[in-house]
C-alpha cells in the first residue's frame, strides 16, 4: 500500500503547483480549486493503485480534476442558486502591485472572460492554451473526440473575443468556424 503513498507525496511534492493552478483556472477561486484539486486526488488514488510514473498519474489527475469540474458544473445547474459575491468583490480582495497593474487587469479580464464559459468549452480552451496541448492531447484529457475538442475551441474563442476583442489566440490546430451561414470573415 505504501507504493501508491509515495507517488501521491511525489506528485504532490513536483506538480501539486501546476495541478492547482489548472484547477485554479477552471475554477476562479482558491477555496473551490483546492477542494476540487483534493476530490481528484482521492479519485485518483482511492483504490490504492500505483500509477506507472508520475507523468501518468499527473495525466491522470489532471483528467480528474476536469472530470470532477464538469460533474460539479452539471450538478450546480441542477440545483438553485444562491445570491454569491460579486465577481468585482472577489477582484477587491486580491493583492495588486502598482508596477504590474496593467498585466494584471488583463489577466483578471481573461479570468472574468474564461468563467463565461461554459465547463467543457472552459477545460478544452484552458487545457490548450494555458497548457499549450495539442488538440489530440486535449481530446485524449477529456476522453472526447478531436473534433468535439475542436469545435469547443472554435466556440470558446469565439466567446472570448467577445468580451476581449483585442485577445490574441493564434491556434494553428483548429479553424474558424462561421456559423452565420456563409460570408467572409
Amino acid at each position: 500500500m505504501g507504493d501508491w503513498r509515495g507517488m501521491l507525496d511525489q506528485l504532490v511534492r513536483e506538480r501539486g503547483r501546476a495541478l492547482f493552478g489548472y484547477a485554479y483556472v477552471l475554477t476562479g477561486e482558491r477555496d473551490q480549486a483546492e477542494d476540487l484539486l483534493q476530490d481528484a486526488l482521492v479519485r485518483a488514488f482511492r483504490s490504492g493503485r500505483r500509477a506507472s510514473s508520475l507523468d501518468a498519474a499527473h495525466a491522470y489527475v489532471k483528467r480528474a480534476i476536469a472530470t470532477a469540474f464538469i460533474d460539479r458544473a452539471r450538478r450546480a445547474s441542477t440545483r438553485p442558486r444562491t445570491a454569491a459575491g460579486d465577481l468585482q468583490d472577489w477582484v477587491g480582495h486580491l493583492p495588486v502591485a502598482a508596477d504590474h497593474a496593467p498585466r494584471v487587469t488583463t489577466a483578471l479580464d481573461l479570468q472574468s472572460a474564461l468563467l463565461t464559459l461554459p465547463p467543457r468549452e472552459r477545460a478544452c480552451v484552458a487545457l490548450r492554451f494555458i497548457d499549450d496541448m495539442t488538440v489530440a492531447d486535449v481530446a485524449d484529457t477529456l476522453g472526447l473526440a478531436t473534433g468535439t475538442v475542436k469545435r469547443y475551441l472554435s466556440d470558446g474563442i469565439a466567446r472570448l473575443r467577445e468580451a476581449m476583442p483585442d485577445l490574441e489566440l493564434h491556434d494553428s490546430e483548429t479553424a474558424a468556424v462561421d456559423v452565420k451561414g456563409g460570408g467572409e470573415r
